[in-house]
């Protein structure tokens, strides 16, 4: 070995993060009135390695009509390094869409009969698929169950004529009506 000079050099180990991606579901259904949720998480990239990984909160929610991202969070399961791995969260998108088929509610005057007797007599009010409203004029607010199971509300809405003479007087709903659910 007197013939050799052996000159160590050092060398590297590296060991590359695992790149995951974390994406939320994405889903679409036509309005109910009941919220869209999805709670499903994928894992795709080089993923966990086994025994390790991630709890998920998806907290993406949509219950009108249009598109929202699916929000989601996540925590790293106990013994997973955050340093082990490129995580990259991926949202998908929860839509609703319009009904094809309206829900119908009907707004009916409520008709009245006098005799005449020279002062003036007043109809107003109205009901909403045949239960009466509260409260009159402008201030009516009615709530109806539709086909969904679901109570709404309709403001916006009044129904009233006033007359003296004798004949036949016409109580139009009129109004712009706003329809909400509970929320």
């Amino acid at each position: 070995s007197d013939q050799f000079s052996v000159i160590p050099q050092t060398g590297t180990l590296t060991i590359n993060k695992r790149s995951v991606t974390l994406t939320s579901a994405s889903d679409k259904k036509e309005y109910d009135g009941d919220a869209l949720t999805n709670d499903e998480v994928t894992v795709t990239g080089d993923g966990f390695v086994t025994g390790e990984g991630a709890t998920y909160d998806v907290t993406g929610t949509r219950t009108l009509v249009g598109s929202s991202k699916n929000d989601f969070t996540y925590t790293l399961n106990e013994g997973t390094k955050a340093d082990n791995y490129d995580i990259t969260p991926s949202f998908g998108t929860l839509t609703v869409t319009n009904r094809n088929t309206k829900y119908e509610v009907t707004l009916k005057a409520n008709s009245g009969t006098e005799k005449y007797d020279g002062k003036e007599k007043t109809v107003s009010g109205y009901t909403i698929d045949g239960k009466a409203g509260e409260g009159t004029g402008e201030s009516v607010v009615t709530s109806f169950t539709a086909s969904n199971g679901k109570t709404y509300t309709v403001t916006g809405m009044s129904a009233e004529v006033t007359g003296t003479n004798a004949g036949e007087y016409v109580v139009n709903v009129i109004g712009t009506p706003i329809v909400k659910d509970a929320d």
